[in-house]
């Protein structure tokens, strides 16, 4: 088996799969990345024990079809090395002995056979399927992935829930602390179904969708999805178990309304939430007349900080406390230049709206509050 492929445009392919390679994996096969050669198509496989990854790449002067597996650190590590310049791949099949020619050089691999590498399961008769465009599918992730949970006992809440319906998809995330509801108005669906995507290939499609044209096409079952792209498909194992009821936890009748600077409000809390307590990051906002006035204080080190920052705001005056890195996360992942907050008392969630949405977006993030002492 032999070809020749450009060293870079290689390299390229094999640093964005190699990503959904674990660090310790219990099949050692799965070290490798798997190589499939057919006419002039070059499939590369990467994967761990619940997500893959496949590229294809053109190669050329292919001399007969045939699969191996090679150990990903070596073929990266020399790859890297190279000046960008063709390079010939060149395997026996008996020894899976493989070299690999550059201009002034060669290495040298044992290969393994690339039948032994796990398949992927397809998905079942009863799969549905979503169809939606790279942004929209980027846009959808980025917005929602940072609220998802890390919870062992909480599976259903480690990853982003994707809720289809025929009026509009919607992504949702949340730790049970902080929640994130994204409406897209523009997709939709004939047929209402959902899934769960866990953290590791939402990840790696945050990664890959920018560089991404055209439509992105999802289809999943109860266990797998298939996720295919114009240049990659990433398979993975979706989270099982029925999520949470999101929207009963949204307070429909918060009758404070608070317009403020983004920006001002979020350098704001970061200044004074470095003078947190590092153990809670609680910070105190004392919403008057047109004014929030922001407060942390450590006990422990004598330290302490407070800003005021100028907002539209005509109510009740109200104290009520965040975990400051929790409201800085929300403010960062909202683009609008003045968010509104809508709060009821300082025992409920309070809610983070932009001030106004994209075009075809609807945009809801939710932050329960900590108790203050005094």
């Amino acid at each position: 088996m032999k070809f020749v492929v450009s060293g870079n445009l290689l390299l390229s392919h094999l640093q964005t799969v190699g990503r959904v390679i674990a660090s310790k994996n219990s099949i050692p096969i799965l070290d490798c990345f798997l190589f499939e050669l057919q006419e002039t198509q070059l499939t590369i496989t990467a994967a761990d024990s619940e997500t893959r990854m496949m590229t294809t790449v053109e190669v050329k002067d292919v001399e007969k079809a045939g699969t191996f597996a090679i150990p990903s650190k070596n073929l990266i590590d020399a790859l890297k090395e190279l000046p960008e310049q063709p390079v010939t791949f060149e395997i026996n099949e008996e020894t899976l002995e493989l070299f690999i020619y550059y201009e002034n050089g060669k290495y040298n691999f044992i290969a393994q056979r690339g039948d032994e590498y796990p398949q992927s399961k397809p998905l079942n008769e009863e799969a549905a399927s979503l169809v939606l465009s790279a942004p929209d599918l980027l846009t959808g992730i980025s917005r929602t992935l940072f609220a998802g949970g890390d919870d062992e006992l909480r599976p259903v809440m480690n990853g982003v829930y994707f809720d289809i319906t025929p009026e509009h998809l919607t992504f949702v995330a949340s730790d049970g602390h902080k929640l994130v509801r994204f409406k897209n108005l523009g997709v939709k669906n004939s047929e209402p179904s959902a899934f769960i995507l866990p953290k590791k290939p939402a990840n790696l499609l945050k990664t890959i969708l920018p560089r991404e044209e055209g439509n992105v096409t999802i289809g999943f079952d109860a266990n797998n999805a298939y996720i295919t792209m114009a240049h990659f498909v990433v398979v993975c194992r979706l989270i099982e178990g029925r999520y949470p009821n999101y929207n009963g936890v949204i307070p429909q009748q918060n009758p404070y309304k608070v317009n403020v600077d983004r920006l001002n409000f979020l350098n704001a809390l970061k200044r004074v939430t470095v003078f947190s307590n590092s153990a809670n990051s609680l910070i105190k906002l004392n919403i008057s007349a047109n004014s929030i006035f922001i407060s942390a204080q450590d006990i422990d080190f004598s330290i302490s900080a407070e800003e005021t920052v100028a907002c539209v705001y005509d109510g009740d005056v109200m104290s009520i406390g965040f975990k400051g890195t929790y409201l800085i996360e929300i403010l960062s992942n909202i683009s609008s230049e003045e968010v509104i907050l809508q709060l009821a008392d300082p025992a409920r969630a309070g809610l983070v709206l932009p001030a106004e949405n994209e075009a075809d977006e609807d945009l809801l993030m939710l932050l329960m509050p900590m108790m203050l002492s005094e």
